[in-house]
């Protein structure tokens, strides 16, 4: 029998963790320059909407209509859609070290995520995260945002795993506190060696490859 402290499911945030974020600060000034657009009204119009077009209640192209094309443009919709998808990039050795945990121990693998609906759909198909992970508990599906708590007691339901044995792997503090104030064993990931480490002490043991830093 397993041991009743043993981990056997990892809860996975992606943005910072094993991909890039989808649509950070830094991925909107790129498109606020190569587009040629108003960075400060663009920030504002950002902030107002994008909680709720995570929440799954607002859809990339209504987002699209009151951050960017409230006014004619020069570009297309298209094309600034291709833009925003060409940010993601993966951290190889993450998610190679993920598949590899999961294949050794069996882990149950569901990914806690803030995206919205079809940014999330392109990474999950682009980055083949399906191949690894069992559940997608996507704020954009299931209407909940971190870090309100009913996400992770979502994810402890369908995970049907006691809290003591989920390990959760976050790049944002209040998360991982959250997480851990229901009783998960939260990792703040900083880089992928020291995330590595604090896996291999509970138990998690496989570091062939050092994995990638997060940037």
């Amino acid at each position: 029998m397993k041991n009743a402290a043993a981990i056997a499911c990892m809860f996975l945030d992606i943005g910072g963790v094993v991909l890039t974020d989808g649509w950070s600060r830094a991925a909107r000034k790129r498109a606020v320059a190569y587009f040629k657009l108003d960075a400060a009204e663009m920030e504002v119009r950002h902030q107002l909407t994008f909680d709720t077009h995570q929440a799954g209640r607002l859809t990339l192209s209504e987002y699209l209509d009151h951050v960017v094309f409230y006014e004619k443009r020069s570009f297309t919709r298209t094309q600034f859609r291709r833009f925003m998808f060409a940010q993601s990039r993966p951290f190889p050795e993450m998610l190679n070290l993920i598949a590899r945990l999961k294949a050794q121990h069996g882990l149950k693998i569901i990914v806690v995520s803030n995206e919205g609906r079809e940014l999330n759909a392109h990474r999950i198909r682009k980055f083949k995260l399906d191949a690894f992970v069992d559940s997608f508990i996507s704020s954009c599906f299931v209407h909940v945002l971190k870090p309100d708590a009913d996400i992770f007691r979502l994810a402890l339901d369908i995970a049907q795993v006691p809290a003591p044995q989920v390990v959760y792997i976050e790049n944002t503090p209040l998360f991982v506190e959250v997480a851990e104030g229901l009783g998960v064993r939260g990792i703040l990931h900083t880089n992928g060696a020291t995330t590595c480490a604090k896996l291999a002490s509970l138990g998690l043991k496989d570091c062939d490859v050092a994995p990638d830093a997060a940037p």
